[in-house]
């Protein structure tokens, strides 16, 4: 089983991406291979929608831009588990995250078959008020049920829940790997 995690905050150690190693910590107790992505650290350009919204990407499941996003959707594409972990701005997924999942769904908008059945985790972390986090799940979901994953879970997090929710991801991770 090999499981990759994104997480889509500025801050490296902060809540969002301990949630999200949490959940690779339960598949690596299993034997599974992991790999935590730290979304800002790559270059992920914003869509252009090029030829007017129906470019290359709609055609032949590529995209036009030179970045990472070819890179980083291959490395999901070979995973057999996935992992979103984004933080909570303003009821919303971050701004990263929104970026690299608006031209996830525009390269797959036409096949959505890539990541069909593909088990993944969504992850929405609210520090602060903690309020947001079911409307930014909300969200995410929609993004990742159009791509066709498979949702294994869904959870929301906020500062107040997160002592029992890492115990959690640790073992949803285990069940990743042994479902």
């Amino acid at each position: 089983m090999k499981c990759v995690a994104i997480q889509s905050s500025p801050n490296l150690n902060g809540l969002t991406a301990r949630l999200a190693q949490a959940v690779l910590r339960g598949v690596k107790s299993e034997n599974g291979s992991i790999e935590l992505i730290h979304l800002n650290n790559l270059d992920i350009k914003q869509c252009i929608a090029c030829d007017n919204g129906w470019g290359i990407c709609r055609e032949k499941n590529l995209c036009i831009l030179e970045d990472d996003f070819e890179a980083l959707r291959k490395k999901i594409t070979e995973a057999d588990a996935v992992v979103f972990a984004t933080p909570v701005y303003w009821h919303d997924v971050s701004e990263s995250a929104k970026r690299f999942l608006d031209r996830l769904r525009r390269c797959e908008s036409f096949t959505f078959k890539t990541f069909t059945g593909k088990k993944i985790i969504g992850i929405a972390s609210a520090g602060g008020s903690g309020r947001g986090a079911a409307r930014a799940l909300y969200n995410l979901e929609d993004y990742l049920r159009r791509l066709g994953f498979e949702i294994f879970d869904l959870v929301p997090v906020t500062r107040f829940s997160k002592i029992h929710k890492f115990n959690m991801l640790m073992e949803a991770g285990k069940r990743l790997v042994s479902e």
